[in-house]
């Protein structure tokens, strides 16, 4: 191994912050403070304010700020090139130390809801099927860059397409009214779905397929249920384990709780079609790569396991046929 000789002079106090220049090139090449900001995630004034002390720590104007645009300086178009060049070449020798990594290592993205519900308890059986490699689990409801190589592939709830990514359509999804034995012994007889607007109902944000709706497809349409709402599926989930309501449960989110009866679904007929789905989404190209291609067998099998576990449900007791 070789050893990085510590007599060499340190040069760290002669170079500009890199943010300083990440923010100059971007807005050099896009000759716009705007455009730089919106592609680094960072508001104009920080762009601003970072190409200003680069210019204070180099002594010299980089760009011309006209009236409704900016342009580069002679000196700033030649700066412009090396740094260009320099950044290009640290991030591929940063992926190249990377990949060295990564090759054993298999990481999956998805969402919070997905993952603690339905994911995290079938990734066992993954790492059994694919022992060679070191199998990560990122759990985020930011739709993560699968551009940059840090994520092999990632498991989205929506309805596609997603920029600058391949998806296939794995899993669709319903949602049926769902609560606790507890809470459904505690408030008696159900003799209809328009019953439930005496419940407290608990709400999903953002959902389309949301109460109103399945009222709607239940011949109930004029009823408005009032009640909390969630920022997540997992968290109306909770509440209705918890006893404080009725969920109207997502089927990938509630299947687990169903089955080992912590939950009950009512009106187990009554589903109504939700506007999303999962999707499998990977980097353009990637269809059979084998990271890829693992991903998707595993999902197939869990999700075909799935399916068949979901058969109708009966009514749960002291409910009419």
């Amino acid at each position: 191994m070789r050893e990085y000789d510590s007599r060499v002079s340190p040069m760290s106090s002669r170079l500009p912050p890199l943010q300083t220049l990440r923010a100059f090139e971007a807005a050099g090449r896009l000759l716009s403070m705007t455009l730089a900001a919106d592609e680094l995630n960072v508001t104009h004034g920080a762009v601003s304010r970072h190409v200003k002390a680069l210019e204070a720590h180099l002594g010299i104007a980089l760009f011309e700020r006209l009236t409704r645009r900016i342009v580069l300086t002679d000196a700033g178009a030649d700066f412009l090139q090396v740094v260009s060049h320099s950044l290009a070449e640290l991030t591929r020798e940063a992926e190249r130390l990377r990949s060295l990594n990564a090759t054993k290592r298999l990481t999956i993205s998805t969402n919070v809801s997905l993952a603690s519900k339905w994911l995290a308890p079938r990734l066992h059986r993954l790492m059994a099927r694919v022992p060679d490699y070191d199998v990560h689990l990122d759990v985020t409801d930011i739709n993560v860059d699968l551009s940059d190589g840090r994520v092999d592939a990632a498991i989205r709830y929506g309805i596609g397409p997603y920029p600058n990514a391949t998806a296939e359509r794995i899993l669709d999804e319903t949602v049926t009214p769902v609560c606790s034995p507890a809470y459904r012994s505690r408030i008696g007889e159900w003799s209809s779905p328009a019953a439930l607007a005496s419940c407290t109902l608990l709400h999903e944000d953002r959902m389309l397929a949301n109460w109103e709706q399945w009222f709607a497809m239940a011949g109930a349409d004029k009823i408005r249920g009032r009640g909390p709402a969630f920022s997540h599926g997992s968290l109306a989930i909770e509440a209705a384990l918890r006893g404080e309501g009725v969920a109207l449960g997502r089927s990938v989110l509630v299947a687990e709780d169903l089955a080992a009866g912590r939950l009950v679904a009512p009106f187990p007929d009554l589903k109504l079609a939700a506007e999303r789905g999962y999707d499998l989404v990977y980097r353009p190209g990637n269809h059979d790569h084998a990271k890829v291609r693992a991903v998707r067998d595993w999902l197939a099998d869990e999700i075909r396991l799935f399916l068949e576990s979901e058969a109708p449900l009966p009514p749960t007791d002291h409910m009419p046929a």
